[in-house]
């Protein structure tokens, strides 16, 4: 079935009218289809929205969904619907088909896909790569869970264009036909398990990613992570392998400090560790994996130095944010799992107090102990998993609960001494008290500009 037979005159319904279902709505209009958007939420909220569906005489409705989304061909999903709402029960038993955005971009999208998954460094391996493929005079862009979505951009690149597509379990969930030309499997910790339920479950999630690849396709796996390996991922497409350890007989591997590619049996040295801009441990992985990405697409060891070298992360994540007092100010809004929390423990070298909580996410907190030992001189817990928390880090950590963002950068700022570190890194969602990882991270951001005219403003002031 050829797009315009899949979209144009066809009843598209869209649950949702968060980024992703209004992208799939504009792009389901441009291409000739009948759409209908359907949100739960009230129109005092949605000016934006609705203003852009009613610009391109879109339908909707507000409040509630209705069955008038049973009327429809098939279903586009916003990620945030789980499968247990009473609408998605309602349209499976009608047996229509529900699909994610992602799958929806996919079938106008002409050029070669990049996607990449996993629990951690999803959005700054996907940035970087677009980085590199840009400097390599490519026509790409970075979309997808990272905030820009797929359905956007979908019928405007050109056939040789590369949608580098970070993607999460929630957009796997409703996949079809979504086939990568190179799949990334960064790593793999228990993560959204309030929505999946079993780790097995999100595994088997991510490992949607490569149900599609053929033998032409690449699959890029992580050495060093122990489930993913262990699991020994079934996909028809071809496997490379990355590592940070001395091991030659993978693709991407580190050897002398140096990061060398090899895809055709001729090793390549990229770039000296020590000069890569974003630092730890966890984002030489990183790079290694855009790497070995970005040389299967072609792209020379030049470019690939010269990116490495320049590129200096992504917004809330591990954001160095400001220096008050001889303080240090650390945005890491985006670590939303206790894995991600742990890669920052070990990123931050000196004494810090640590900002944390959330929306809890089903996950243990116990690994924050062992990671956090010798470092964490005191935690400040805010939201609706402040207690949990305290169960689990109260024990080991002087810890106090904060009634607000804002309150707990004062606590903190009050409580550390300069050459130590205030750390934002959560280990929770954010929806309890905050639209999204990114309004957290603006708040912790104008806390911190907020403190300039504090009391330790006149000592030391960087």
């Amino acid at each position: 079935m050829t797009v315009r037979e899949k979209i144009t005159g066809r009843k598209i319904g869209i649950i949702g009218m968060g980024r992703s279902g209004i992208a799939a709505a504009l792009l389901g209009s441009r291409l000739g289809g009948d759409v209908f958007v359907s949100e739960s939420r009230s129109a005092d909220s949605l000016t934006d929205q609705i203003n852009q569906l009613a610009a391109h005489k879109i339908a909707f409705e507000t409040g509630g969904h209705t069955e008038r989304l049973l009327a429809c061909d098939y279903i586009i999903i916003s990620p945030g619907v789980p499968p247990t709402a009473p609408i998605v029960q309602q349209i499976t038993s009608a047996g229509l088909p529900i699909f994610s955005e992602i799958e929806f971009a996919s079938w106008v999208f002409n050029g070669r896909i990049v996607a990449i998954t996993g629990s951690n460094g999803k959005t700054t391996t996907t940035t970087l790569i677009g980085e590199i493929l840009k400097a390599a005079g490519m026509d790409a862009v970075a979309c997808g869970n990272i905030g820009q979505p797929f359905a956007d951009y979908a019928d405007k690149l050109g056939d040789n264009g590369v949608a580098v597509v970070e993607i999460s379990t929630f957009q796997l969930e409703r996949i079809d036909q979504f086939r990568p030309d190179v799949a990334l499997l960064l790593n793999l910790s228990p993560d959204h398990l309030d929505r999946h339920g079993t780790y097995e479950a999100y595994k088997k999630l991510k490992y949607r990613i490569t149900e599609n690849q053929t033998a032409k396709d690449a699959l890029i796996l992580n050495l060093e992570d122990s489930d993913s390996v262990a699991d020994n991922v079934s996909t028809r497409a071809v496997k490379r392998f990355f590592t940070t350890k001395d091991d030659p007989t993978v693709a991407a591997y580190v050897q002398d400090d140096w990061l060398f590619v090899d895809i055709d049996g001729s090793p390549r040295r990229i770039i000296h560790r020590q000069d890569i801009g974003i630092p730890g441990p966890h984002n030489l992985q990183n790079s290694a994996a855009a790497a070995l990405a970005t040389s299967l697409m072609g792209v020379k060891p030049n470019v690939l130095n010269e990116v490495l070298r320049k590129f200096a992360g992504v917004e809330h994540r591990l954001e160095k944010v400001d220096r008050v007092a001889g303080i240090d100010f650390v945005n890491d809004s985006k670590a939303t799992n206790v894995d991600s929390v742990c890669y920052a423990l070990r990123s931050v070298d000196t004494p810090l107090y640590l900002i944390a909580g959330g929306r809890d996410k089903g996950g243990s907190y116990e690994p924050l102990i062992e990671h956090g030992r010798g470092k964490i001189k005191g935690v400040i817990l805010i939201g609706e998993s402040r207690q949990k928390m305290f169960d689990t880090l109260g024990k080991v950590f002087p810890t106090q609960f904060a009634e607000s963002l804002e309150a707990a950068v004062r606590m903190a700022f009050d409580m550390a001494s300069p050459g130590e570190t205030v750390l934002l890194s959560p280990a929770c969602a954010s929806f309890d008290m905050f639209n999204s990882y990114e309004h957290r991270g603006k708040v912790f951001k104008q806390a911190v500009a907020g403190l300039r005219n504090g009391k330790k403003n006149e000592a030391t002031a960087g």
